[in-house]
Protein backbone atom coordinates (compact mmCIF):
# COMPACT_ATOMS: atom_id res chain seq x y z
CA UNK A 1 0.00 0.00 0.00
CA UNK A 2 1.90 3.44 -0.83
CA UNK A 3 1.28 6.32 1.61
CA UNK A 4 -1.35 9.13 1.20
CA UNK A 5 0.06 11.84 -0.74
CA UNK A 6 0.59 15.66 0.59
CA UNK A 7 -2.45 17.73 -1.28
CA UNK A 8 -0.55 20.95 -2.74
CA UNK A 9 -2.37 23.00 -0.18
CA UNK A 10 -1.04 20.80 3.00
CA UNK A 11 2.50 21.20 1.36
CA UNK A 12 1.89 25.00 0.57
CA UNK A 13 0.92 25.30 4.56
CA UNK A 14 3.89 23.56 5.85
CA UNK A 15 6.65 25.22 3.84
CA UNK A 16 4.79 28.62 4.30
CA UNK A 17 4.62 27.91 8.32
CA UNK A 18 8.19 26.86 7.82
CA UNK A 19 9.16 30.29 6.55
CA UNK A 20 7.75 31.76 9.51
CA UNK A 21 9.85 29.69 11.99
CA UNK A 22 6.57 27.93 12.93
CA UNK A 23 5.98 24.07 13.28
CA UNK A 24 2.70 22.20 13.59
CA UNK A 25 3.30 20.77 16.98
CA UNK A 26 4.55 24.18 18.54
CA UNK A 27 8.15 23.28 18.66
CA UNK A 28 10.42 25.72 17.83
CA UNK A 29 13.76 25.99 15.25
CA UNK A 30 15.72 23.80 16.97
CA UNK A 31 13.76 21.72 19.50
CA UNK A 32 13.96 17.69 20.15
CA UNK A 33 9.92 16.11 20.75
CA UNK A 34 9.73 14.65 24.15
CA UNK A 35 12.04 11.09 24.64
CA UNK A 36 10.36 8.84 26.90
CA UNK A 37 12.38 5.36 27.67
CA UNK A 38 11.03 2.36 29.26
CA UNK A 39 12.28 -0.73 30.20
CA UNK A 40 11.29 -4.46 30.10
CA UNK A 41 11.38 -7.09 33.22
CA UNK A 42 14.24 -8.87 30.95
CA UNK A 43 17.52 -7.16 30.18
CA UNK A 44 18.55 -5.59 27.26
CA UNK A 45 15.05 -5.22 26.31
CA UNK A 46 13.64 -1.26 26.29
CA UNK A 47 11.28 0.89 23.88
CA UNK A 48 12.39 4.46 23.00
CA UNK A 49 9.17 7.00 22.16
CA UNK A 50 10.65 10.10 20.33
CA UNK A 51 7.37 12.15 20.08
CA UNK A 52 4.60 9.40 18.44
CA UNK A 53 7.75 7.36 17.10
CA UNK A 54 8.27 3.86 18.96
CA UNK A 55 10.69 1.97 18.68
CA UNK A 56 11.41 -1.33 20.40
CA UNK A 57 14.85 -2.53 21.04
CA UNK A 58 15.70 -6.28 22.06
CA UNK A 59 19.15 -7.45 22.61
CA UNK A 60 20.29 -11.42 22.57
CA UNK A 61 23.51 -13.02 22.63
CA UNK A 62 25.32 -16.82 21.83
CA UNK A 63 28.06 -18.50 21.87
CA UNK A 64 29.31 -19.16 18.33
CA UNK A 65 32.79 -19.31 16.31
CA UNK A 66 34.47 -16.27 15.54
CA UNK A 67 35.12 -15.07 11.74
CA UNK A 68 38.60 -16.19 10.42
CA UNK A 69 40.75 -12.75 9.85
CA UNK A 70 39.01 -11.46 13.62
CA UNK A 71 39.87 -14.62 15.78
CA UNK A 72 39.60 -12.86 19.19
CA UNK A 73 36.80 -10.21 18.13
CA UNK A 74 33.30 -10.69 18.98
CA UNK A 75 30.56 -10.18 16.56
CA UNK A 76 28.18 -7.73 16.66
CA UNK A 77 24.49 -7.89 14.32
CA UNK A 78 21.99 -4.72 14.05
CA UNK A 79 18.82 -5.21 12.32
CA UNK A 80 16.03 -2.99 11.87
CA UNK A 81 12.54 -4.10 11.07
CA UNK A 82 9.72 -2.10 9.24
CA UNK A 83 6.52 -3.81 9.89
CA UNK A 84 3.21 -3.08 8.80
CA UNK A 85 1.74 -1.61 12.17
CA UNK A 86 3.85 1.00 12.06
CA UNK A 87 2.34 2.94 8.67
CA UNK A 88 0.45 1.20 5.92
CA UNK A 89 3.52 2.09 3.16
CA UNK A 90 5.94 -0.22 4.39
CA UNK A 91 5.63 -3.29 2.56
CA UNK A 92 6.21 -6.95 4.46
CA UNK A 93 8.75 -9.37 3.00
CA UNK A 94 10.44 -6.72 1.38
CA UNK A 95 13.49 -4.57 1.97
CA UNK A 96 12.81 -0.97 0.92
CA UNK A 97 15.65 1.60 0.12
CA UNK A 98 14.54 3.37 2.94
CA UNK A 99 15.62 -0.29 5.28
CA UNK A 100 18.80 -0.18 3.27
CA UNK A 101 19.79 2.84 4.25
CA UNK A 102 18.65 2.94 7.93
CA UNK A 103 20.54 -0.49 8.33
CA UNK A 104 24.12 0.87 6.67
CA UNK A 105 23.74 3.69 8.76
CA UNK A 106 23.40 2.16 12.00
CA UNK A 107 25.89 -0.14 11.40
CA UNK A 108 28.25 2.82 10.69
CA UNK A 109 27.39 4.61 13.71
CA UNK A 110 27.69 1.85 16.32
CA UNK A 111 30.06 -0.70 14.95
CA UNK A 112 32.74 1.05 13.01
CA UNK A 113 32.68 3.66 15.67
CA UNK A 114 34.23 1.03 17.83
CA UNK A 115 31.54 2.02 20.83
CA UNK A 116 31.85 -1.76 22.23
CA UNK A 117 35.04 -3.33 23.15
CA UNK A 118 34.54 -6.52 20.74
CA UNK A 119 37.42 -8.31 22.01
CA UNK A 120 36.01 -8.58 25.70
CA UNK A 121 33.54 -10.69 23.89
CA UNK A 122 36.13 -13.08 23.24
CA UNK A 123 36.35 -16.96 25.08
CA UNK A 124 38.23 -18.94 23.24
CA UNK A 125 40.80 -17.33 20.89
CA UNK A 126 39.50 -18.83 17.57
CA UNK A 127 36.92 -21.02 18.62
CA UNK A 128 34.43 -19.84 21.48
CA UNK A 129 33.25 -15.79 20.71
CA UNK A 130 29.53 -13.74 22.06
CA UNK A 131 27.78 -12.56 19.18
CA UNK A 132 25.60 -9.58 19.88
CA UNK A 133 22.50 -9.33 17.72
CA UNK A 134 20.78 -5.84 18.43
CA UNK A 135 16.98 -6.34 16.89
CA UNK A 136 15.14 -3.02 16.52
CA UNK A 137 11.12 -3.04 15.56
CA UNK A 138 9.55 -0.05 14.68
CA UNK A 139 5.96 0.55 16.51
CA UNK A 140 5.12 3.84 15.30
CA UNK A 141 6.28 6.34 12.24
CA UNK A 142 5.85 9.40 12.75
CA UNK A 143 9.18 10.83 11.40
CA UNK A 144 12.71 10.87 12.36
CA UNK A 145 13.20 6.69 12.31
CA UNK A 146 17.00 7.43 12.66
CA UNK A 147 17.79 8.62 15.68
CA UNK A 148 14.89 6.79 17.37
CA UNK A 149 16.66 3.54 16.38
CA UNK A 150 20.29 4.79 17.24
CA UNK A 151 18.85 5.42 21.24
CA UNK A 152 17.03 2.64 21.00
CA UNK A 153 19.83 0.40 19.94
CA UNK A 154 22.83 2.43 22.51
CA UNK A 155 20.19 2.29 25.32
CA UNK A 156 19.41 -1.86 25.13
CA UNK A 157 23.20 -2.27 24.69
CA UNK A 158 24.42 -0.54 28.21
CA UNK A 159 20.60 -2.04 29.51
CA UNK A 160 21.92 -6.01 28.44
CA UNK A 161 23.53 -7.95 30.56
CA UNK A 162 25.39 -11.38 28.90
CA UNK A 163 25.66 -14.81 31.27
CA UNK A 164 29.10 -15.42 32.89
CA UNK A 165 31.10 -18.04 31.45
CA UNK A 166 34.21 -19.65 33.13
CA UNK A 167 37.22 -21.21 30.78
CA UNK A 168 39.05 -24.50 32.35
CA UNK A 169 41.17 -26.32 29.86
CA UNK A 170 39.06 -27.13 27.05
CA UNK A 171 35.70 -26.85 28.87
CA UNK A 172 33.47 -23.92 29.00
CA UNK A 173 30.80 -23.54 31.49
CA UNK A 174 28.45 -21.21 30.95
CA UNK A 175 26.32 -20.10 34.12
CA UNK A 176 22.60 -18.96 34.83
CA UNK A 177 21.26 -15.99 35.88
CA UNK A 178 20.86 -17.39 39.26
CA UNK A 179 24.13 -19.27 39.32
CA UNK A 180 26.25 -16.00 38.96
CA UNK A 181 25.51 -12.48 38.56
CA UNK A 182 24.85 -11.49 34.73
CA UNK A 183 27.71 -9.60 33.03
CA UNK A 184 26.92 -6.13 31.74
CA UNK A 185 29.05 -5.43 27.98
CA UNK A 186 31.95 -3.11 27.61
CA UNK A 187 30.95 -0.04 26.32
CA UNK A 188 33.19 3.24 25.20
CA UNK A 189 31.06 5.92 24.36
CA UNK A 190 27.59 6.43 23.49
CA UNK A 191 26.65 7.12 20.00
CA UNK A 192 23.92 9.11 19.01
CA UNK A 193 22.29 10.31 15.41
CA UNK A 194 20.54 14.06 15.14
CA UNK A 195 18.95 14.60 12.03
CA UNK A 196 18.90 18.09 10.39
CA UNK A 197 15.80 19.01 7.43
CA UNK A 198 16.51 21.45 4.75
CA UNK A 199 13.56 23.28 2.92
CA UNK A 200 14.30 25.72 0.25
CA UNK A 201 17.51 24.56 -0.95
CA UNK A 202 19.00 24.54 2.71
CA UNK A 203 17.75 27.91 3.16
CA UNK A 204 15.62 26.88 6.39
CA UNK A 205 16.56 24.40 8.43
CA UNK A 206 14.63 21.86 11.42
CA UNK A 207 15.96 19.81 14.02
CA UNK A 208 14.11 16.45 14.45
CA UNK A 209 11.73 16.72 11.56
CA UNK A 210 8.25 14.99 11.85
CA UNK A 211 6.70 13.09 9.38
CA UNK A 212 4.95 15.55 7.44
CA UNK A 213 8.15 17.50 7.11
CA UNK A 214 10.26 14.85 5.98
CA UNK A 215 7.56 15.14 3.33
CA UNK A 216 8.30 17.90 1.92
CA UNK A 217 12.19 18.54 2.94
CA UNK A 218 14.67 18.78 0.31
CA UNK A 219 17.82 17.22 1.93
CA UNK A 220 18.61 15.61 5.13
CA UNK A 221 21.66 15.61 7.34
CA UNK A 222 22.67 13.17 10.06
CA UNK A 223 25.14 13.57 12.31
CA UNK A 224 26.43 10.73 14.33
CA UNK A 225 28.21 12.30 17.41
CA UNK A 226 28.97 11.25 20.86
CA UNK A 227 29.11 13.45 24.30
CA UNK A 228 32.82 14.01 23.82
CA UNK A 229 31.91 16.33 20.71
CA UNK A 230 33.57 13.65 18.53
CA UNK A 231 31.78 12.66 15.17
CA UNK A 232 31.21 9.11 14.87
CA UNK A 233 29.55 9.22 10.78
CA UNK A 234 27.88 11.82 8.80
CA UNK A 235 25.56 11.03 6.04
CA UNK A 236 23.67 13.58 3.63
CA UNK A 237 20.74 12.62 1.69
CA UNK A 238 18.79 14.25 -0.91
CA UNK A 239 20.93 16.02 -3.55
CA UNK A 240 21.48 19.44 -1.94
CA UNK A 241 24.50 21.15 -1.80
CA UNK A 242 25.15 22.24 1.68
CA UNK A 243 28.23 25.17 2.44
CA UNK A 244 31.08 24.53 5.01
CA UNK A 245 29.15 26.77 7.38
CA UNK A 246 26.01 25.08 7.89
CA UNK A 247 28.02 21.33 7.91
CA UNK A 248 29.29 23.59 11.01
CA UNK A 249 26.45 24.79 12.19
CA UNK A 250 24.38 21.81 12.24
CA UNK A 251 27.50 20.24 14.17
CA UNK A 252 27.36 22.25 16.80
CA UNK A 253 23.85 21.80 17.41
CA UNK A 254 24.08 18.36 17.28
CA UNK A 255 26.81 18.81 20.10
CA UNK A 256 24.25 20.12 22.57
CA UNK A 257 21.71 17.94 21.39
CA UNK A 258 23.89 14.57 22.04
CA UNK A 259 24.60 16.12 25.56
CA UNK A 260 21.02 16.31 26.76
CA UNK A 261 20.33 13.15 25.80
CA UNK A 262 23.08 10.96 26.65
CA UNK A 263 21.95 12.63 30.52
CA UNK A 264 18.76 11.49 29.82
CA UNK A 265 20.04 7.76 29.12
CA UNK A 266 21.91 7.78 31.67
CA UNK A 267 19.16 8.66 34.39
CA UNK A 268 17.04 6.68 33.19
CA UNK A 269 19.40 3.16 33.41
CA UNK A 270 20.74 4.42 36.78
CA UNK A 271 16.51 4.82 37.71
CA UNK A 272 15.93 1.02 36.52
CA UNK A 273 19.00 -0.18 38.51
CA UNK A 274 18.00 1.53 41.38
CA UNK A 275 14.54 -0.12 41.01
CA UNK A 276 15.94 -3.71 40.59
CA UNK A 277 18.01 -3.58 43.32
CA UNK A 278 15.15 -2.32 46.10
CA UNK A 279 13.15 -5.19 44.41
CA UNK A 280 10.09 -3.07 43.64
CA UNK A 281 8.45 -3.30 40.48
CA UNK A 282 9.77 -2.57 36.97
CA UNK A 283 8.86 -3.93 33.40
CA UNK A 284 6.75 -2.09 30.63
CA UNK A 285 3.89 -2.27 32.55
CA UNK A 286 4.82 -0.86 35.59
CA UNK A 287 6.25 2.19 33.49
CA UNK A 288 2.94 2.66 31.49
CA UNK A 289 0.90 5.44 33.19
CA UNK A 290 -1.97 5.08 34.67
CA UNK A 291 -4.95 6.54 33.30
CA UNK A 292 -8.06 6.59 34.64
CA UNK A 293 -11.64 8.06 33.49
CA UNK A 294 -12.92 10.74 35.87
CA UNK A 295 -15.47 11.67 34.17
CA UNK A 296 -18.03 10.45 36.01
CA UNK A 297 -16.55 10.85 39.74
CA UNK A 298 -17.99 13.84 41.90
CA UNK A 299 -16.08 15.38 44.81
CA UNK A 300 -17.98 14.54 48.38
CA UNK A 301 -19.07 18.12 49.64
CA UNK A 302 -20.29 18.56 53.57
CA UNK A 303 -23.96 19.31 53.41
CA UNK A 304 -26.16 21.24 56.09
CA UNK A 305 -29.74 19.71 56.45
CA UNK A 306 -30.42 21.97 59.33
CA UNK A 307 -32.93 24.61 58.12
CA UNK A 308 -34.12 22.54 55.14
CA UNK A 309 -37.59 22.71 56.03
CA UNK A 310 -37.36 26.82 56.39
CA UNK A 311 -35.40 27.50 53.56
CA UNK A 312 -38.20 25.06 51.40
CA UNK A 313 -40.61 27.17 52.44
CA UNK A 314 -38.73 30.37 51.49
CA UNK A 315 -38.41 28.78 48.06
CA UNK A 316 -42.43 28.01 47.59
CA UNK A 317 -43.53 31.22 48.58
CA UNK A 318 -41.02 32.89 46.10
CA UNK A 319 -42.08 30.99 43.24
CA UNK A 320 -44.77 32.12 41.20
CA UNK A 321 -48.03 30.36 41.84
CA UNK A 322 -48.94 27.94 39.18
CA UNK A 323 -51.21 28.72 35.56
CA UNK A 324 -54.95 28.00 35.97
CA UNK A 325 -55.02 24.09 34.68
CA UNK A 326 -57.97 23.08 32.11
CA UNK A 327 -60.02 20.10 33.93
CA UNK A 328 -62.44 19.49 31.04
CA UNK A 329 -60.57 18.07 28.07
CA UNK A 330 -61.29 20.48 24.84
CA UNK A 331 -62.59 19.30 21.81
CA UNK A 332 -61.23 21.40 19.21
CA UNK A 333 -62.29 19.15 16.15
CA UNK A 334 -64.37 15.96 16.47
CA UNK A 335 -62.45 12.70 17.49
CA UNK A 336 -59.79 14.74 19.05
CA UNK A 337 -59.34 16.00 22.58
CA UNK A 338 -56.81 17.77 24.75
CA UNK A 339 -56.42 18.11 28.54
CA UNK A 340 -54.45 20.89 29.93
CA UNK A 341 -51.91 23.20 28.70
CA UNK A 342 -50.57 22.65 24.65
CA UNK A 343 -50.13 23.20 21.43
CA UNK A 344 -53.60 23.45 19.74
CA UNK A 345 -54.14 20.24 17.95
CA UNK A 346 -53.89 20.35 14.54
CA UNK A 347 -55.22 16.70 13.39
CA UNK A 348 -58.64 17.87 12.12
CA UNK A 349 -57.01 20.31 9.72
CA UNK A 350 -55.69 19.59 6.57
CA UNK A 351 -52.19 19.94 6.01
CA UNK A 352 -50.74 22.24 3.02
CA UNK A 353 -49.71 19.59 1.25
CA UNK A 354 -53.39 17.48 1.30
CA UNK A 355 -55.02 20.88 0.14
CA UNK A 356 -52.43 21.26 -2.87
CA UNK A 357 -52.79 17.65 -3.61
CA UNK A 358 -56.99 18.35 -4.17
CA UNK A 359 -56.78 21.71 -5.90
CA UNK A 360 -54.13 19.78 -8.28
CA UNK A 361 -57.02 16.86 -8.63
CA UNK A 362 -59.64 19.40 -9.62
CA UNK A 363 -57.45 20.93 -12.07
CA UNK A 364 -56.89 17.82 -13.63
CA UNK A 365 -60.12 16.88 -14.33
CA UNK A 366 -61.16 20.04 -15.33
CA UNK A 367 -58.33 19.69 -18.15
CA UNK A 368 -59.47 16.06 -18.75
CA UNK A 369 -63.51 17.44 -19.72
CA UNK A 370 -62.14 20.64 -21.14
CA UNK A 371 -59.66 17.94 -23.50
CA UNK A 372 -62.61 15.87 -24.49
CA UNK A 373 -65.06 18.48 -25.33
CA UNK A 374 -62.06 20.23 -27.71
CA UNK A 375 -61.09 16.98 -29.18
CA UNK A 376 -64.39 15.03 -30.08
CA UNK A 377 -66.98 17.92 -30.50
CA UNK A 378 -68.95 15.55 -28.31
CA UNK A 379 -71.84 17.53 -26.26
CA UNK A 380 -72.29 16.63 -22.54
CA UNK A 381 -75.14 18.06 -21.90
CA UNK A 382 -76.89 16.80 -24.44
CA UNK A 383 -75.75 12.86 -24.26
CA UNK A 384 -76.65 13.53 -20.52
CA UNK A 385 -80.26 13.89 -21.34
CA UNK A 386 -80.24 10.43 -22.65
CA UNK A 387 -81.17 9.47 -19.28
CA UNK A 388 -77.33 7.12 -18.84
CA UNK A 389 -74.40 7.85 -16.64
CA UNK A 390 -71.26 9.06 -18.82
CA UNK A 391 -67.70 7.83 -17.96
CA UNK A 392 -65.21 9.43 -19.20
CA UNK A 393 -61.30 8.35 -19.36
CA UNK A 394 -57.94 8.48 -21.04
CA UNK A 395 -57.29 4.80 -20.23
CA UNK A 396 -58.40 2.13 -17.66
CA UNK A 397 -55.42 2.55 -14.93
CA UNK A 398 -56.77 6.31 -14.97
CA UNK A 399 -59.56 7.74 -12.07
CA UNK A 400 -63.14 7.81 -13.98
CA UNK A 401 -65.61 10.59 -14.19
CA UNK A 402 -68.95 9.28 -13.65
CA UNK A 403 -71.92 11.97 -14.05
CA UNK A 404 -75.22 10.50 -13.09
CA UNK A 405 -78.38 12.02 -13.99
CA UNK A 406 -81.29 12.97 -11.53
CA UNK A 407 -83.85 11.16 -13.80
CA UNK A 408 -85.09 7.60 -14.13
CA UNK A 409 -82.48 5.83 -12.64
CA UNK A 410 -83.83 2.53 -13.12
CA UNK A 411 -83.03 3.19 -17.07
CA UNK A 412 -78.97 3.53 -16.54
CA UNK A 413 -76.81 2.27 -19.48
CA UNK A 414 -73.42 1.97 -19.02
CA UNK A 415 -71.22 4.37 -22.18
CA UNK A 416 -67.49 4.02 -21.84
CA UNK A 417 -66.14 6.78 -24.14
CA UNK A 418 -62.23 6.11 -24.26
CA UNK A 419 -60.06 8.02 -26.32
CA UNK A 420 -59.90 6.80 -28.90
CA UNK A 421 -63.67 6.46 -29.77
CA UNK A 422 -64.29 10.15 -29.17
CA UNK A 423 -61.56 11.15 -31.34
CA UNK A 424 -63.72 8.78 -34.00
CA UNK A 425 -67.03 9.30 -33.25
CA UNK A 426 -69.22 6.82 -35.40
CA UNK A 427 -72.09 8.68 -37.19
CA UNK A 428 -74.28 5.20 -37.88
CA UNK A 429 -76.31 5.52 -33.85
CA UNK A 430 -77.03 9.36 -34.86
CA UNK A 431 -78.51 8.50 -38.44
CA UNK A 432 -81.00 5.90 -36.34
CA UNK A 433 -82.04 8.68 -33.67
CA UNK A 434 -82.89 10.87 -36.62
CA UNK A 435 -84.81 8.40 -38.23
CA UNK A 436 -86.99 7.60 -35.47
CA UNK A 437 -87.22 10.70 -34.56
CA UNK A 438 -88.72 11.75 -37.74
CA UNK A 439 -91.19 8.18 -37.89
CA UNK A 440 -92.85 10.03 -34.20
Amino acid sequence: MKETPLSNCERRFLLRAIEEKKRLDGRQTYDYRNIKISFGTDYGCCIVELGKTRVLGQVSCELVSPKLNRATEGILFFNLELSQMAAPAFEPGRQSDLLVKLNRLLERCLRNSKCIDTESLCVVAGEKVWQIRVDLHLLNHDGNIIDAASIAAIVALCHFRRPDVSVQGDEVTLYTLEERDPVPLSIHHMPICVSFAFFQQGTYLLVDPSEREERVMDGLLVIAMNKHREICTIQSSGGIMLLKDQVLRCSKIAGVKVVEITELIQKALENDQKVRKEGGKFGFAESMANQRITAFKMEKAPIDTSDVEEKAEEIISEAEPPSEVVSKPVLWTPGTAQIGEGIENSWGHLEDSEKEDEDEGGIDEAVILDGIKMDAGVDVSHIGSQDAPIVLSDSEEEEMIILEPDKNPKKIRTQTISATQVKAPSKKPVKKRKKKRAAN
